[in-house]
């Protein structure tokens, strides 16, 4: 079985559509009252009943997932995103413990990450703290496996390759060229069957299969 490996300058975005078929609600309150957060930030309105925040990003779209999740990373709240366009939601977050936490808008190729603090049932955003990151995409035409991803920080994917046995083929970091990642992996003369593509970045685990 033989590979054979080609960095290329400029890869194609390619948008890969992920499918999620049910999403969890752990505990989270849904109130009526007047704070906004997406791309601007004011302050909490207290109705009596309860803090809520509302909310908004300008530009979602439909199988996109938003999960809040504490600092350990444990997911507090999932919810699959059923429209494109506009998302407002009212959340009460003074329920929570004293903490950090943060909102993930997971979509297509892009994840946003918006922290907050939790003190004392006084829930504080920091807008200087919101980071955004691309998802590494990978994608197969004519045998040849290509995994591109957009990066404007030093940073390197670590790709491993498994056979559809879980034998590890490969196994390597590749860094950052100007503003992206990428590789060609070249499966003319491999084996048929299903290889199983994971890709590590940041702190995060994509997997992907491809059937060659």
């Amino acid at each position: 079985m033989s590979y054979t490996f080609v960095l290329f300058n400029n890869l194609k975005q390619k948008i890969m559509k992920t499918v999620i078929r049910k999403s969890l609600v752990l505990v989270v309150l849904f109130l009526a009252t007047t704070v906004s957060y997406g791309n601007e930030i004011s302050g909490n309105t207290n109705d009596g009943k309860g803090v809520t925040t509302n909310l908004t990003f300008n530009d979602v779209t439909k199988g996109s997932v938003l999960l809040i999740k504490d600092n350990y990373g444990l997911t507090l709240y999932k919810e699959l995103i059923e429209k494109s366009g506009k998302y407002t939601k009212g959340f009460d977050l003074t329920s929570l413990p004293n903490g950090d936490y943060y909102f993930e808008l997971n979509k297509d190729v892009e994840i946003t990450v918006l922290p907050f603090k939790v003190r004392e049932s006084v829930v504080t955003f920091d807008k200087t703290r919101e980071v955004k990151s691309f998802k590494p995409v990978v994608w197969l035409n004519n045998d040849k496996v290509f995994i591109s991803k957009i990066v404007f920080e030093d940073e390197f994917l670590e790709i491993e390759i498994l056979s559809d046995s879980n034998e590890r083929i490969l196994l390597e970091k590749v860094k950052r060229k100007e503003n992206v990642l990428g590789k060609i992996y070249d499966f003319s003369t491999s084996a048929k069957g299903t290889y199983t593509i994971i890709v590590k970045s940041n702190g995060r685990r994509f997997v992907n299969r491809v059937q060659i």
